[in-house]
């Protein structure tokens, strides 16, 4: 309650500010990208969407052409802003609470949602959607977005985590890419990068939770919450694997510190372009950093799947995302989430989140087509067996559990166990975790 609150608060404070400043009366404010889609067609239901995404506005801008030459008899009119981050989710949720001045539809991003689903549920469920496509898609996905049996927003990729690896350092270092099929063998492969080459094998961030810390544990079946939303960041699993993370940079001295805090920062995008370091863990939808921040590495960075705590485990887990909704403010409710099913659901719209956004659908059939295989700059950077890794994995990709708490569990881990643990070396993994969970703890019982 206290967190929906602060965000009612934002959300005012929003409002009162565009006011003073002379802005429209409406509680997006001024968008910082509009697009405009079908307002040359007479009789075209609009249709608006809020997105927080610039990169977005092509996917449903595209979408909203092609369904206008497949319905003529429906035709819509397509509104699609871009807003800031917080502006846009904190303005959102003020209108879903205050039943008024929302969009038809809208983007949410995977950390935010759950702020979406306390109390009386403002989201149209989606259900009659995805219910005939899980079975040809990665379900875990889904389930991210749903609430008691009512799946309320489609996802935007699968997010898979993989190795990327340096194959000029590996090669160098005399290992072999394809033997590290355990974290185990991930340390030997370290151990032989360190004693062969300049460079560390790995990096270990500080900043970022979503491409270090939470990966391993989901990976091992765990999490910050369990299902019931009760709080096991300290449990044994997690300890243990803060411990590896220790272990890597302290005692097998295979990693460093990433620079930056971050493998999204542009100091790190200068060390890892120097050689600094022989791998990345980080989602699919990290191969868009490689090519506009690292383009000198075409043809040398390798993907494949997570190495695995044990024989037979998972090799890869679900990280980041955005959840599109439609609200219930809609007036045109049916239109809105049969636009959406078409944008983001249909073997189309699947398709088109590979073919212009570079992210892997959720839909795992289409994964073989030919439009998803066709040569593209993804391919000629990184090698064709992109999708073909991918559908070894499919399976193994765990559901998260989110919480109001969430971005108390990240700040937790970014301002205190990172530094006391990694940085400092000062705590163990189990003192910090239980520290970062009993924190969180005392501020759900508030």
């Amino acid at each position: 309650m206290k967190k929906s609150l602060l965000f009612l608060l934002f959300g005012l404070m929003a409002i009162v500010l565009m006011a003073c400043g002379g802005g429209d009366d409406d509680a997006s404010g001024d968008a910082e990208e509009t697009a405009v889609v079908g307002d040359d067609i007479e009789d075209a239901t609009e249709i608006t969407l809020w997105t927080f995404v610039g990169q977005h506005m092509d996917l449903y801008s595209d979408a909203a052409e092609r369904w206008n030459e497949e319905n003529p008899d429906k035709p819509i009119k397509l509104n699609a802003e871009t807003y800031p981050f917080e502006q846009m989710h904190n303005n959102l949720l003020l209108a879903v609470q205050s039943g008024q001045g929302g969009p038809d539809i809208a983007d949410i991003e995977i950390g935010q949602f759950s702020n979406f689903l306390q109390g009386d549920v403002q989201l149209e469920p989606m259900n009659e959607y995805v219910e005939p496509v899980l079975e040809n898609a990665v379900s875990s996905r889904f389930e991210n977005y749903a609430q008691d049996g009512n799946y309320y927003g489609l996802p935007t990729h699968v997010g898979a985590t993989v190795m990327y690896y340096n194959t000029e350092i590996m090669d160098e270092a005399g290992v072999d890419i394809d033997s590290i099929t355990t974290w185990d063998d991930f340390v030997a492969a370290g151990e032989q990068v360190v004693a062969n080459t300049d460079s560390v094998m790995w990096n270990v961030g500080t900043e970022d939770w979503l491409m270090d810390m939470w990966p391993m544990i989901s990976q091992q079946g765990s999490d910050a919450f369990d299902e019931n939303g009760e709080v096991i960041l300290d449990n044994e699993t997690n300890v243990a694997t803060l411990q590896f993370l220790q272990d890597a940079i302290y005692e097998n001295e295979i990693a460093e510190l990433t620079p930056g805090g971050m493998n999204q920062s542009e100091e790190f995008y200068g060390y890892f372009s120097e050689g600094g370091s022989a791998s990345i863990l980080a989602p699919l939808w990290y191969m868009g950093r490689f090519l506009d921040n690292m383009p000198d590495l075409e043809g040398k960075i390798a993907i494949r799947p997570l190495p695995t705590w044990e024989e037979g485990g998972d090799r890869s887990a679900g990280m980041g995302g955005t959840g599109t909704v439609v609200t219930k403010q809609s007036e045109n409710t049916e239109l809105a989430k049969e636009f959406l099913a078409y944008a983001k659901l249909s073997e189309e719209g699947n398709i088109a989140l590979w073919t212009e956004l570079g992210f892997d659908p959720p839909r795992w059939d289409t994964w073989e087509s030919e439009e998803v295989r066709a040569d593209n700059k993804y391919y000629q950077y990184f090698g064709d067996g992109i999708f073909d890794m991918l559908l070894e994995v499919r399976e193994e990709i765990n559901p998260l559990n989110f919480t109001a708490n969430t971005p108390d569990i990240i700040s937790e881990y970014h301002t205190n166990v990172t530094q006391n643990v990694l940085r400092t070396d000062s705590q163990t993994p189990e003192e910090a975790l239980k520290a970062a969970a009993d924190v969180v703890r005392d501020q759900q019982a508030e």
